[in-house]
């Protein structure tokens, strides 16, 4: 059997995949983040287990970023400097491997100055292909209008924006003791984005291009719901109705997680196929559960053929015409 069907995958561009160089994890473990987010551990990366896992799954381009908890462990400075090495490590793995990795930038927020000239850097001289931004920083939701000076610098560039999930500030209170990344990284998914929505951030930045990760969350069982209030609540104030459902409509969907099989159809209801994108979220997916998941997205009856190559793959590349 040639090797082309042996993928699961045909030429997929992974866009929620993470990278961990020694830099960023002795800067975890400086901070006592050994079990990031209640995650049993850092888990073990190298570009080469990246490429072997991608080979075998038929991803021909991962685009890497830092995952929670990011670069801000407290200082601004050391953010400041962290955010710079992993974005200068991260550019020299995807010059090493050419056309198999790309680049999310991480920003040393909430240190919004140091943030905008990161921003400014990642783009112009690193040449990244997008930013990953934090579903909050410090508690700060990203339509805070701390923030407004970021969104006006990425609606500048019309740059892509990758949403990860990160721990809510309340996380002690509400995670029931398990892992964050089990209930509360899909909550305040949710919460960001419909922050984003209902202060009118996605409005006022067309030029942005967002992408929402995990599916969504808990948006597409919540969207109707948020609709609701957000069009009754707002015409009683007297103040021009939010339409949630068109802007939730006009963001980008990764498929990393569990989609199947019951939060891509409901996602489906929401957005079209042309919204969705794949990603594996390696390491923090083991290898094996990465393979069982793509085999699960690449056999779905929930799309068409059509449909699944360019959630794959075509999808991907209206975002990042460089791969």
């Amino acid at each position: 059997m040639s090797e082309e069907h042996t993928h699961i995958l045909d030429q997929a561009i992974d866009v929620h995949a993470h990278y961990l160089t020694e830099t960023y994890r002795q800067a975890c473990e400086a901070a006592g983040q050994f079990q990031p987010d209640g995650f049993p551990m850092l888990p073990e990366w190298t570009p080469e287990a990246a490429l072997s896992l991608m080979d075998t799954v038929g991803v021909a381009t991962a685009l890497l970023s830092i995952s929670s908890p990011g670069v801000h462990f407290g200082s601004d400075e050391a953010a400041r400097i962290l955010a710079r090495r992993v974005n200068e490590e991260g550019a020299d793995i995807v010059a090493t491997h050419s056309g198999r990795f790309g680049l999310l930038a991480s920003l040393p927020l909430p240190d919004v100055e140091s943030a905008l000239a990161e921003l400014a850097y990642a783009l112009d001289t690193l040449h990244v292909d997008g930013i990953s931004l934090l579903t909050h920083y410090q508690g700060h939701y990203l339509g805070d209008p701390l923030f407004e000076p970021i969104m006006a610098e990425l609606n500048r560039y019309h740059a892509v924006a990758v949403l990860h999930p990160t721990s809510p500030a309340c996380w002690e209170a509400v995670s029931l003791g398990h892992p964050r990344p089990m209930l509360e990284f899909p909550v305040d998914t949710t919460r960001a984005v419909v922050n984003l929505a209902l202060t009118g951030t996605i409005d006022r930045y067309p030029h942005i291009r967002f992408v929402i990760p995990h599916a969504g969350g808990a948006l597409p069982v919540l969207v109707d719901r948020i609709h609701s209030f957000a069009t009754v609540f707002s015409s009683a104030g007297g103040q021009r109705p939010i339409d949630v459902l068109t802007a939730l409509r006009g963001l980008y969907y990764d498929l990393a997680g569990t989609p199947l099989p019951r939060a891509l159809p409901a996602l489906l209801a929401l957005v079209e196929p042309d919204r969705l994108l794949y990603g594996s979220d390696f390491p923090f997916t083991p290898g094996p559960l990465v393979e069982f998941l793509a085999t699960m997205l690449s056999t779905t009856s929930v799309l068409d053929e059509e449909q699944r190559r360019a959630m794959q793959r075509g999808n991907a590349l209206r975002l990042f015409p460089r791969l």
